[in-house]
């Protein structure tokens, strides 16, 4: 999996978001269907993206508590 290309796929998805501020919820599953692989590997590089600060994750302080994705 080519963590540019899902960077570039969640950062269009993140600012498509109509939400204020935008961040969105990210679907392992419809994203590896779109990649063609594996949930796990896409929730994998979700995390290095996180990791290497270009993506911040957080969690919803109200129901249902999902975890979000925003732009740094």
């Amino acid at each position: 999996m080519d963590n540019n290309q899902l960077l570039n796929r969640i950062t269009s998805m993140i600012q498509s978001s109509t939400k204020k501020p935008k961040y969105m919820t990210i679907s392992t599953v419809k994203v590896a269907d779109i990649f063609g692989v594996k949930p796990e590997e896409i929730e994998s590089g979700i995390e290095e993206l996180v990791a290497e600060g270009y993506i911040k994750k957080s969690k919803l302080e109200k129901p249902p508590y999902h975890d979000i994705y925003l732009l740094p």
